[in-house]
């Protein structure tokens, strides 16, 4: 039972410092990549921002056209007001 104690923690010394090598890499670049997505979340992507137009330009063009819409429909209703037969 000795040999194997002293085998398994000679090869537990042997991978330990690939794992305290890693884990050390991992905390000394965690700031950097924190940062980084810190600056992804703040900056708006050229394509983000396409979308965030194209969505406002259709929204725009909605509105504008229901206020066409509404702008038309009140003539008419003026027009007939008037006594005109041919409203347009």
């Amino acid at each position: 039972m000795r040999p194997f104690m002293t085998i398994a923690a000679a090869a537990i010394m042997l991978t330990l410092p690939g794992c305290i090598a890693k884990t050390a890499l991992d905390v000394a670049t965690l700031p950097v990549r924190a940062g980084a997505q810190a600056a992804d979340w703040a900056t708006t992507s050229q394509e983000e921002s396409d979308r965030n137009y194209g969505r406002r330009m259709r929204k725009q063009e909605a509105r504008e056209a229901r206020e066409r819409k509404e702008a038309e429909e009140q003539r008419r209703r003026e027009c007939k007001r008037a006594g005109y037969r041919d409203c347009y």
